[in-house]
């Protein structure tokens, strides 16, 4: 896959979004964020993704043994850049990383769907990362299928063969959010990796209804029929289905396992403020017209521990800039018991950006100067793992000296 597709895949449009809207930068803002002192703890994480082999493992087909060592030295690079979270990706595409009765074996590990891999790779990765002081926070995406859309090429005991339980769009295969059936499912088939496991949090990121693709129709006519009556129009009635989806997880998970946080990472915008003056002044995608995930209500309703925020733009940048996401997020969470961890795009700092702040080792440093001086922001994730590593312009490095002198315990 190409590299920009896997961004793409990974972040969502976030990236998409972001790199279109790259660019030369322009001066870059002279942002005066207000006075504030920073926790004496603070959330470090990074996210480790699996779907299509973006983090980890490096390709599929390799041995158990060397999986395990791969991810052995992820963990270890989390310690040694003094962090305190991984978040793992283990149902990256309606499979699973654990023995899962419900759902397949990634075709991540093996290279193909339902082979068992010949290890635990959930079950090692929460005893590994507990073992170095480190939570392990599990990320799930609810509603993707495959990054094809042929159901013919899942195994065939595979749950989304049920008929009329997907949706093909953009190339892939989605479960429709519209059919209660389906949303009872994957919150089983989530929920059941959370009864096995010492998780310290399930994880979700921004993949509801799927980011829109021009000139197609995601069709969920048949479940909007059944299923709408009485919404004002399809955009309420999906916000409601998500809603639900959201609502019902954190019920369920408060009820068996109420130590378990429950965190979602949305794309950075939830309504522009040209759209809505509750908004943020900014001019892009937004969570809740585009992809039916009204975030800032999941907030206020209390339904979510945390919220990580894709705020995937510089300093500066001229329609969704960084310096003005973050007092927006500051400000939802500011009279809720929601954390606000902030994510960062380390993937994009890389010397031969087009982007002239990206090319800045200091830029990320200087995000999180900005945002520490905003009390509401417990700590950042950083996207993703193998840049975390690899650091490719050294920005990263900038992050621990300036930042990181310290270990942090999670809040």
């Amino acid at each position: 896959m190409a590299y920009i597709g896997r961004r793409g895949l990974l972040a969502g449009a976030a990236w998409v979004v972001a790199a279109a809207m790259g660019g030369a930068a322009p001066a870059r803002a002279a942002a005066a964020p207000p006075s504030g002192r920073a926790a004496t703890t603070e959330f470090r994480g990074m996210w480790i993704a699996t779907v299509s082999n973006v983090d980890w493992p490096s390709r599929s087909g390799l041995s158990a043994a060397e999986q395990r060592r791969q991810l052995i030295g992820l963990l270890d690079t989390a310690v040694r850049r003094r962090l305190n979270a991984v978040v793992l990706q283990v149902r990256p595409a309606a499979d699973a990383l654990w023995p899962s009765p419900l759902e397949p074996w990634s075709q991540w590990l093996t290279g193909e769907q339902g082979v068992d891999p010949g290890w635990d790779p959930l079950g090692t990765a929460v005893a590994e990362a507990h073992a170095r002081g480190l939570e392990l926070h599990a990320w799930f995406n609810p509603y993707r299928v495959a990054n094809h859309a042929d159901l013919d090429r899942l195994v065939p005991e595979h749950p989304a063969r049920q008929d009329g339980w997907t949706v093909e769009y953009g190339g892939k295969l989605y479960y429709n959010p519209g059919v209660p059936e389906v949303r009872r499912f994957v919150q089983e088939a989530m929920l059941d990796a959370v009864t096995r496991y010492p998780l310290d949090a399930v994880h979700w990121d921004d993949y509801f209804y799927p980011y829109p693709v021009q000139g197609e129709h995601f069709d969920d006519d048949a479940a909007y029929e059944e299923h709408g009556a009485g919404f004002s129009s399809r955009a309420a009635w999906r916000r409601h289905n998500t809603d639900t989806l959201v609502r019902e997880m954190s019920e369920r998970l408060r009820a068996s396992r109420p130590a378990v946080r429950f965190g979602v990472s949305p794309f950075g915008i939830w309504r522009n403020s040209d759209r809505d003056p509750a908004g943020s002044e900014t001019r892009g995608l937004a969570t809740y017209d585009d992809l039916y995930a009204d975030t800032r209500k999941w907030i206020k309703e209390g339904w979510i521990d945390y919220v990580v925020p894709q705020a995937y733009w510089h300093i500066g940048h001229p329609t969704a800039d960084y310096a003005a996401l973050v007092p927006w997020w500051a400000r939802t969470v500011e009279g809720t018991d929601v954390d606000l961890y902030v994510g960062e795009a380390l993937y994009r700092c890389e010397a031969d950006s087009p982007t002239e702040a990206w090319r800045d080792p200091a830029e990320l440093s200087e995000h999180v100067r900005f945002a520490r001086a905003y009390p509401r922001v417990r700590g950042h994730v950083w996207f993703s793992a193998k840049h975390v590593a690899a650091d490719p312009n050294g920005a990263m490095a900038r992050v621990v000296a300036d930042h990181y002198g310290t270990a942090a315990v999670p809040r």
